[in-house]
């Protein structure tokens, strides 16, 4: 009774770990683009913290008249470009988190639907070439999370981000880098090698 409704599960199973080893690569690859980018904004805030402590009005550069206020400004276009690439990067990170929602979402409405035809033990059956289904939703679910808390608290702590606030964009750089949580990264590398004959097209 139970094999239509788990083949149609494996079926949705296998295209949600497809779709989570793609949105990973472009995940990954979204990070590593942001590094440089955080890196950008830690060397601006160096020159708004040196201009910031030279009077100009004291060095030899006084004579030329509206030399700060131009600094500041080209200061501020700067950050305020980087700011927008890291924005544009989060539109990239949201989309990931997006397509590996609504497909986890669409695997756990399957099952729910077939709840009636899978039976505990069919659920929990493990093969050489296949780990349970059980398991297998329960690393969707684990893979989604960590996605949207990592959007979550990146997006939050780009909304902190402000031209006009020094101490912030200098702690900018190290407070993303200690976002990077490399066992939950891991983590889903591990799924996705456990899953690896399973996604095989049968």
């Amino acid at each position: 009774m139970s094999k239509p409704a788990l083949l149609s599960l494996q079926q949705a199973l296998r295209k949600s770990f497809q779709s989570l080893e793609n949105n990973h690569k472009v995940w990954k690859t979204v990070l590593s683009e942001c590094s440089p980018l955080m890196g950008s904004l830690g060397n601006l805030a160096e020159q708004w913290r040196a201009l910031s402590n030279v009077q100009i009005s004291s060095t030899p550069l006084k004579d030329f008249p509206d030399l700060e206020e131009r600094l500041r400004f080209k200061l501020l276009q700067a950050t305020d470009t980087v700011l927008g690439k890291l924005n544009e990067k989060m539109s990239a990170l949201q989309s990931v988190r997006d397509a590996v929602s609504n497909q986890v979402s669409a695997a756990f409405q399957l099952y729910e639907q077939n709840t009636d035809s899978l039976d505990l033990l069919t659920v929990t059956e493990r093969s050489a070439t296949a780990p349970s289904a059980a398991d297998m939703l329960e690393w969707l679910q684990d893979a989604e999370r960590y996605y949207r808390q990592q959007f979550l608290r990146r997006k939050t702590l780009l909304q902190t981000l402000r031209a006009d606030n020094l101490s912030l964009l200098e702690s900018a750089p190290k407070r993303w880098k200690s976002l990077e949580s490399s066992s939950a990264q891991d983590h889903i590398t591990d799924t996705l090698c456990k899953v690896s004959f399973f996604m095989e097209p049968q």
